[in-house]
């Protein structure tokens, strides 16, 4: 059964007799025809109907041609059509063996030129362009390109023969729709492709903006879509919920949003919410859907007369069901709803179990994909082998067909279902087959692949590899490798964070595939066997060395979230780790000449030069900084800088303009005065960022306060007491006093320094009732009101200067131990850890040195640790990680000499003094100028 609405054209389309056609509520007629309709169409000149494969169609009335509307039938000879889609004034033809052929405005048919005998399985018209999809996943294209509706690039002039549209290879569409002047491709898991005109929003991509190549719908992820249906400036999508989605123009209603206005974004109709709809299709200004459960069918939109069966020159802009035949809800269900220019179409067929529902129009068909009685043929070889060996063709050629072959349908883009394709018991020659094929689809692969989806056949071939029998794997493995290799940066880095999801288990294979690859080739090597080129295995340490930065990364992920999981050595050495892959991965990117991020220095002017140097904007913030004293020998191997950091702390406690403040317990804290510049504490805050991304000290004490406002966590009193320690005991005392009147008699009210805690608060005494309140806002007022201005800068200053936040996963008393220094001094550990050369630790020379070193004060210890390393911070690890290399001189003149020091590589240089005096006077001499006598 057909039933219909809109403009009379002709009584019954030409399809029944006149006295044959029902007539029902709202204007809707039907029609019972002997022949079975299986298909239609209807576009703004033509409606098209298919019956025993053959195709009728019957011109429209328009404003401007009064006609009869006779039906015609098309001369096709013998080919038989299994789908039409109807356009602006032409039609699309698909015949049951994938042939295509366009009708014209005068009704000729002819076959589409450059498919070149591929197999098409869906068909799209538009106002001005057509679509094809290939049953191997290619969407070919033709017509005008005026709004960049082919997806062809910009400037494309359009063309009137099939085009390959580039830019969506490898992804697996399910679904082609046309519109006016936009396209739309949905792919099997359910992400949406838009391109083409915008003018009202109806790609869904938030503006008005024409897109010339296919365009990800963001907001429609994870909404699993299952159909698309574009009309003449809108769009509609139906999700997997029966949810329906509506953009694009507005102005006839036909959104269905109870509004007349544009939506630039996908937006749900309301009053469609819970009604389980099965199908969407839009006109050229209105929207029909179905509700299978309940028969219904709603409509939305123009208002054209009768177009919406209710014979009113009135606008619908809510959905509002139809009063169908009785026999409609009793005998039929609605298979198929068809939206025009002016007309609206419901094709009903018998329910299930009738010979009629033979007649059901042929489903949409996806592109091809392995199946498991594919493989059941290929195992029990009941095919012969010929026809084997071209399914496997068919199938594993096509990234598209490969990529959507262990989907699981509408799920995440990188959610695969378990791999069966290839089996042990396949016979060896169907293997041979597969390796073969899919080394030449690997070869045709694009190295700068179009969205994420496109990616996930990456996953795919490891998996798809490691199930092939040993001696097929090897080829296919080096293959993979190359093609990774190739990827651009982006796609890298998207491959990357597909890897970061896999299971555990599949991570593991995949590392396990490329580690046997790289086994075999070294022991290959070992034996004198290697006859391949090494570039192979080069290849293959590559690959585990991105898989190791991804786990490596995931760990990190894991702790910024558990900080706790990790003690603080771990976290340090993952964060060095990182820095370091950093700064190689900026000297892949950059072309750097030797002199780029070296700064050069005077002794006598440290700090004004190093902000001179930061003002010119030309430090490359990834990249290691290297320091060189002007007049002086030395390259830095990071003893001159550490002893940079060493000088430049001192001059920043010295600095005139007093941007930092030393309080009562020796700590330093951010003057709150306000007569500074905004970029001195931006400066300040770069230097601190610089030699944490460094890995060097700053000799600056910070209270544990700064580095909980750097995580984002409150100060506290206790952090009070840290800093001003005379002034939180006061407050404590404040905070314990039990009598009322002691309290009161403090005088106290609402204010600190003149400043007022909260509005009025000079006129708001400090009670006991209050008193908690009071302390909580003075810590607030010390740490974070007085001094908001310096610090915003000093944070911004200083996450310029460290670009790599994952110190972030430390807590606060960690991240100030990777920024001053651990605060241990364990002496005995540096000389368990100390090492010898041309000396031992027996020898006189060595027992007199730490004989005198244990003598030395504190004081003196730390001067020789800034003589021997150029800073006296030990480091978060403790002395071990420290290089201490006593290497004795045997110079004839050793009693004029002073010990040298080698501070980029931790060396003393001990000449062999007589007596244990000497040494004492001459290594006091030396650490007392080290400036001098130390080396870099």
């Amino acid at each position: 059964m057909l039933c219909f609405w809109g403009p009379q054209v002709r009584e019954g389309f030409g399809l029944e007799q006149p006295d044959k056609v029902k007539h029902g509520n709202s204007g809707i007629r039907s029609v019972c025809p002997k022949s079975k309709v299986q298909d239609m169409s209807a576009g703004r000149s033509f409606v098209g109907f298919i019956r025993d494969g053959k195709v009728s169609v019957l011109r429209l009335r328009s404003e401007d041609c009064d006609h009869d509307g006779k039906l015609k039938q098309l001369q096709l000879k013998n080919d038989r059509i299994r789908l039409i889609v109807c356009g602006g004034d032409r039609a699309v033809l698909l015949a049951y063996g994938g042939r295509v052929l366009i009708m014209d405005k005068s009704t000729v048919c002819r076959p589409l030129i450059g498919l070149d005998n591929r197999q098409v399985i869906q068909i799209a018209c538009g106002d001005h362009h057509s679509m094809a999809l290939t049953h191997d996943g290619q969407l070919l294209v033709w017509g005008e390109n005026s709004h960049g509706q082919l997806g062809l690039e910009k400037d494309h002039p359009g063309s009137p023969s099939a085009q390959h549209v580039q830019s969506l290879s490898g992804i697996p569409l399910a679904q082609i729709s046309a519109g006016g002047d936009h396209s739309f491709g949905l792919s099997l898991s359910g992400v949406v492709f838009g391109w083409g005109k915008n003018s009202a929003g109806q790609l869904g991509l938030g503006d008005t903006t024409d897109r010339h190549v296919p365009t990800v719908v963001n907001s429609l992820n994870q909404k699993q879509i299952v159909s698309i249906s574009c009309g003449g400036e809108h769009t509609a999508t139906l999700s997997k919920g029966g949810t329906v989605f509506t953009f694009g123009s507005g102005g006839s209603g036909q959104l269905g949003h109870k509004s007349f206005k544009d939506e630039h974004r996908p937006r749900v109709v309301a009053e469609l919410w819970g009604s389980e709809v099965s199908q969407v299709t839009c006109g050229r200004h209105h929207t029909l859907v179905s509700v299978a459960s309940s028969k219904l069918i709603y409509s939305f939109g123009c208002w054209i007369q009768g177009k919406l069966g209710n014979c009113k020159m009135i606008k619908k802009s809510v959905p509002f069901p139809y009063l169908l035949h009785t026999e409609c809800n009793h005998e039929y269900t609605i298979e198929k709803l068809i939206a025009g220019e002016n007309h609206s179409f419901a094709l009903f067929f018998k329910e299930l179990g009738n010979e009629s529902a033979k007649s059901k129009p042929n489903p949409i068909r996806g592109v091809l994909t392995l199946n498991d009685r594919m493989i059941d043929r290929w195992v029990s070889e009941r095919d012969s082998w010929a026809a084997i060996k071209k399914e496997i063709k068919k199938v594993f050629s096509s990234a598209a067909c490969l990529n959507g072959s262990f989907l699981k349908a509408r799920t995440s883009p990188n959610d695969l279902r378990e791999l069966n394709c290839i089996q042990p018991e396949i016979h060896l020659s169907c293997i041979s087959q597969v390796v073969k094929v899919v080394q030449q689809m690997l070869r045709s692969l694009n190295p700068n692949p179009f969205g994420e989806e496109s990616l996930r056949l990456y996953i795919l071939l490891p998996e798809l590899i490691r199930r092939l029998q040993k001696q097929q794997r090897t080829e296919l493995t080096e293959a993979l490798a190359s093609k990774i290799l190739q990827l651009n940066p982006d796609a890298r880095k998207v491959l990357e964070k597909y890897w970061s999801r896999l299971p555990d288990d599949c991570l593991k294979s995949l590392v396990k595939l490329f580690r046997k690859a790289s086994a075999e080739m070294i022991g290959q090597v070992s034996r004198g066997e290697m006859n391949q080129d090494i570039q192979h295995l080069e290849n293959f340490m590559q690959i585990l060395q991105m898989i190791y930065q991804v786990i490596i990364v995931g760990i990190i992920q894991i702790l910024f979230k558990f900080p706790f999981a990790a003690d603080t050595v771990s976290k340090w050495r993952m964060f060095r780790y990182l820095r370091d892959e950093w700064i190689q991965s900026s000297r892949d990117r950059f072309i750097l000449n030797d002199n780029i991020n070296m700064l050069l220095i005077n002794r006598e002017s440290v700090l004004m030069d190093t902000l001179e140097y930061l003002r010119q904007d030309i430090h490359l913030f990834l990249h290691q900084l290297e320091v060189v004293f002007i007049g002086e020998n030395g390259i830095d191997m990071r003893g001159l800088s550490a002893e940079f950091f060493s000088l430049l702390s001192q001059s920043l406690l010295k600095w005139e303009k007093k941007v930092l403040e030393v309080h009562e317990s020796s700590l330093v804290w951010f003057n709150p005065d306000g007569m500074q510049d905004d970029s001195d504490f931006y400066y300040l805050g770069v230097i601190c960022g610089i030699a944490l991304y460094n890995h060097h000290y700053i000799n600056l004490d910070f209270p544990l306060a700064l580095y909980k406002k750097l995580l984002q966590l409150s100060p506290t009193l206790n952090d009070l007491e840290e800093l001003s320690p005379v002034e939180a005991r006061s407050l404590k005392s404040l905070l314990e006093e039990e009598e009322d009147e002691v309290v009161d008699m403090l005088f106290l009210d609402f204010t600190v320094k003149g400043q007022e805690l909260i509005p009025n608060g000079n006129q708001i005494p400090v009670t006991k009732s209050n008193r908690q309140k009071y302390l909580d806002l003075y810590v607030d007022f010390v740490f974070n009101k007085s001094v908001k201005n310096q610090f915003e800068h000093f944070s911004r200053g200083f996450f310029k200067g460290c670009p790599l936040d994952f110190w972030s996963m430390f807590h606060p008393e960690e991240l100030q131990a990777l920024l001053r220094g651990s605060p241990k001094y364990e002496w005995k550990e540096l000389q368990q850890c100390a090492s010898y050369e041309k000396c031992s630790a027996s020898d006189e020379l060595i027992k007199n040195f730490w004989t005198v070193f244990f003598e030395f004060t504190e004081e003196n210890k730390r001067k020789f640790l800034i003589f021997m390393y150029g800073t006296d911070r030990v480091p978060v690890e403790g002395f071990s990680k420290r290089s201490l290399k006593i290497s004795q001189s045997d110079c004839p003149d050793a009693e004029d000499r002073l010990p040298e020091a080698q501070t980029c590589f931790g060396k003393l240089i001990l000449p062999k003094y007589s007596d244990i005096n000497t040494l004492r006077d001459k290594l006091m001499h030396a650490i007392s100028f080290c400036e001098v006598f130390g080396r870099g």
